[in-house]
């Protein structure tokens, strides 16, 4: 497979690739950081969705469904309030309804899923239950710091909150990380190294130290369990940079700045003060514990992430277009046609594209960022055959048109680049 890009190229922007591509859109009427998601941005958005669902039901996560809003008094007893409600939107008064009544956009999915599992009483025997869903939350980010699609208002989350015995901990935060780090293989996207993000002595942290130092260590068996040095991934400590509710392992990428792409966070605090509890095999109540995980990562922020990355031209799975059919003349638009129905049949992307030169239509497939495109002329008519390229490998050749079929669809299945035949047949 070919390098996404060279490292002394300039930095794709996937803002610009965006506009170019019709990935989203915005519009001042709509507002600042609230994209739309165009045709191709969706088809990229939904496989995304659908790996991030796939990777949950492997884990034994059950799907929920949560409003966005919630009441202030949800927040104020979570500790999202306090300590973020200058990036919330404000409260919504309605009518003359007391303070802790008035509703608010969430900004984080957790405390809703507290009370997912708050609904019902729950046995030891249960647990652990994991709670999915890709849910959206709310930041009131300025007009001044939000851009494309990497610090936006409304952000698409894959999101799981475990709750769990003590015991638990340990293998559900290495069950964790390790699907955060299949997931970041899957999508292509190199970890650089990961964060272990520690309280430090700041006042701003919630919770019983002891119970911090217990999480802490669970999370540094995790990482050791999952083999991050045989990965070649270091762990780095990095006190400051905990959550206000717990520690936390983060899947760091540098590029132009380092972000965090996925994350595993213990949190003690949400179970203490929603009193989520268990009957435990003593016959008496205990306190759950409460893991955030995120695998996939926010939509937006990937799926920029993987426009820059691959330059525009994404893998076979997530392209909007797999394959570009390209008739050489109308007397091949009948067989080109039918190809195309047979790709489409199979569920695949596939475009017919009968107007303009050859030469014209390959240089659109190429700049439009199609992942391949198969050309179909007198001589493929005859011995039922196609001519393909494959940009984002960089393979080229003629096979039978149902090899064809048989090769992108398989590829499609796995996630995974097309198993072309070594030489041309």
């Amino acid at each position: 497979m070919k390098s996404p890009g060279n490292p002394s190229d300039p930095k794709p922007d996937h803002r610009e690739l965006g506009r170019a591509l019709g990935i989203y859109a915005t519009d001042p009427l709509v507002g600042s950081g609230l994209p739309l998601w165009l045709p191709a941005g969706s088809v990229i958005r939904t496989e995304l969705e659908q790996l991030a669902r796939d990777i949950a039901r492997g884990d034994g996560c059950v799907g929920v469904h949560t409003p966005v809003l919630g009441k202030r008094a949800l927040f104020e007893k979570s500790g999202h309030w306090a300590k973020f409600a200058d990036d919330m939107f404000p409260a919504m008064a309605l009518g003359d309804e007391a303070t802790a009544d008035q509703l608010v956009l969430r900004p984080a999915n957790c405390p809703h899923h507290a009370m997912v599992y708050a609904s019902r009483a729950h046995s030891y025997r249960e647990l652990p239950i994991r709670l999915n869903e890709l849910a959206p939350m709310f930041r009131a980010e300025r007009s001044g710091v939000v851009t494309g699609l990497t610090r936006v208002r409304q952000i698409s989350l894959d999101d799981t909150h475990v709750f769990c015995r003590p015991d638990q901990v340990g293998d559900e935060v290495a069950s964790a990380l390790r699907s955060a780090l299949h997931a970041q293989d899957v999508l292509g996207m190199p970890v650089d190294y990961v964060r272990l993000s520690l309280r430090d002595d700041g006042p701003g942290y919630l919770g019983d130290p002891a119970l911090w130092a217990e999480a802490t260590s669970a999370l540094r068996q995790a990482a050791a369990t999952v083999g991050l040095r045989e990965r070649g991934l270091p762990l780095v400590e990095a006190p400051g940079e905990a959550a206000f509710y717990g520690p936390k392992l983060d899947l760091q990428v540098r590029g132009g700045a380092e972000e965090t792409i996925a994350t595993v966070q213990i949190d003690f605090v949400q179970p203490e003060r929603f009193d989520l509890r268990y009957d435990g095999a003593d016959g008496e109540s205990h306190l759950v514990v409460m893991i955030h995980r995120g695998t996939v990562g926010s939509m937006e922020r990937v799926t920029a992430a993987l426009l820059e990355r691959y330059d525009g031209r994404m893998p076979l799975w997530l392209n909007p277009v797999q394959l570009r059919v390209l008739p050489v003349s109308d007397k091949a638009d009948p067989v080109a046609r039918d190809f195309t129905d047979s790709l489409i049949a199979r569920g695949l992307r596939a475009e017919l594209d009968p107007e303009g030169s050859l030469g014209a239509r390959i240089r659109r497939s190429r700049e439009r960022r199609d992942y391949a495109f198969a050309v179909i002329g007198a001589a493929e008519i005859r011995d039922g055959s196609v001519q393909v390229t494959d940009p984002f490998t960089g393979w080229r050749g003629a096979l039978p048109r149902e090899r064809a079929v048989a090769i992108l669809t398989e590829a499609y299945a796995e996630r995974s680049a097309p198993a072309w035949p070594p030489c041309a047949e």
